[in-house]
């Protein structure tokens, strides 16, 4: 049988701190919890978690420098959970490596959810979950554990291995939409490189250092050519949604791909008013620049 997947909880309130680890041990998940950041840093890199939950508000040093600190040695996927709704502190979140940000209180079965799409989005020079190891991380929703409704309001992120949008030639060779080229695998545009294989990014040769969701929403806009894709499309790529299952879309879910994309931008070196590679849409999303 396959050791359980490992996930530690660093949460200095003892419900929340118990309320996840039921959670993640009906999830499937080895669970190891602490309440300090500092020993949650070395439980990191003790344990080797899939799955980090990561509270802010810690008593030694703040959930921020905690994922900072991770990040030097893990691609572990860390979920922020916060009180904190104001936008800057998301953004703070997600600039210091987190891969989620869900805002207490939560529902468990959110958490469920976040977990099972997390896990179904390779990590940095890993495979892809395969969908039935996905699914033993989820847990029925019959409400085993819901402990009272409570409200949440961040985007769950996810991924899905997109059909590809522009028509590639018949003979199996590279296709092209305007500037961008499709060839072996790989997407170029203006000098930006992308291989989705080996989910590495370079811009004029220079390797960029982008999280999986930044991977992701770039891989995207680039799959897509010159088509507009929505912030609400964009949450649903993110999510592995179906597109005609009708999942709410919530203004949260819209701003957190706007400072996603205001990180990618900042990275590549993109200037939003004289855009090389990402053209916003005022009032409707995203596409590849000119």
């Amino acid at each position: 049988m396959d050791s359980p997947r490992v996930a530690v909880i660093i949460e200095d309130d003892q419900d929340i701190r118990e309320l996840i680890e039921v959670v993640l041990n009906q999830s499937g998940f080895e669970v190891h919890a602490v309440n300090r950041g500092a020993a949650g840093v070395e439980a990191v890199r003790e344990f080797s978690p899939t799955i980090v939950t990561l509270d802010l508000g810690l008593p030694d040093i703040d959930g921020f420098e905690v994922a900072r600190q991770i990040r030097l040695f893990s691609d572990s996927y860390i979920i922020m959970l916060t009180a904190r709704a104001e936008e800057l502190d998301t953004l703070m979140g997600l600039e210091s490596g987190a891969d989620d940000y869900l805002t207490k209180p939560f529902r468990p079965r959110e958490l469920r959810a976040r977990v099972s799409a997390m896990l179904r989005r390779p990590r940095r020079g890993h495979e892809p979950t395969s969908a039935a190891d996905s699914r033993t991380a989820e847990v029925p929703s019959d409400g085993t554990v819901d402990a009272p409704a409570l409200s949440v309001n961040a985007v769950a992120f996810g991924t899905t291995a997109m059909a590809e949008s522009a028509v590639m030639t018949s003979n199996g060779g590279s296709a092209s939409t305007g500037t961008l080229t499709r060839d072996a695998g790989n997407l170029l545009h203006n000098g930006l490189l992308l291989n989705g294989a080996t989910r590495s990014a370079e811009v004029d040769g220079a390797e960029l250092e982008l999280t999986r969701t930044e991977f992701d929403l770039l891989h995207a806009l680039m799959e897509s050519g010159k088509m507009v894709r929505t912030k609400a499309d964009l949450v649903r790529r993110l999510r592995d949604d179906d597109y005609d299952t009708g999942g709410y879309i919530s203004d949260a879910d819209e701003r957190t791909i706007e400072v996603h994309m205001g990180n990618l931008r900042r990275k590549l070196g993109d200037d939003p008013k004289a855009p090389r590679w990402v053209k916003t849409i005022r009032g409707v999303g995203y596409r590849l620049a000119p």
